[in-house]
């Protein structure tokens, strides 16, 4: 961890940060459905992609830690994503066994 520094704010010291919100306030509804519409990390979304989704739990059996090896591109796409990437690909490997589970009838 060298080279890596905690740092602790109480809420009335906190660093300003670069957001401009009063910018961001001033937006229309319409200004901002453009900007979403043209995030390409973001694709707009219709009734027909969310038919088949659901919300699911984390398994009660608890995880298992292992050593598994995955591309580079494909980490690095899961990490961009934010905190809770390793959650995130448990969730795919999951909704992969389970459909698989139901078409094998098993």
């Amino acid at each position: 961890m060298s080279g890596n520094r905690i740092v602790r704010y109480s809420r009335d010291r906190l660093p300003k940060g670069r957001t401009d919100w009063r910018r961001v306030d001033a937006l229309t509804d319409a200004e901002v459905e453009r900007s979403a519409a043209a995030d390409p990390d973001a694709p707009p979304t219709d009734p027909a992609f969310w038919s088949d989704a659901r919300a699911t739990m984390p398994s009660a059996a608890g995880k298992e830690p292992i050593t598994l090896r995955i591309d580079r591109d494909t980490v690095k796409w899961f990490k961009a994503r934010g905190h809770g990437y390793q959650t995130r690909m448990n969730a795919v490997l999951r909704a992969y066994m389970l459909a698989r589970k139901k078409a094998s009838g098993r």
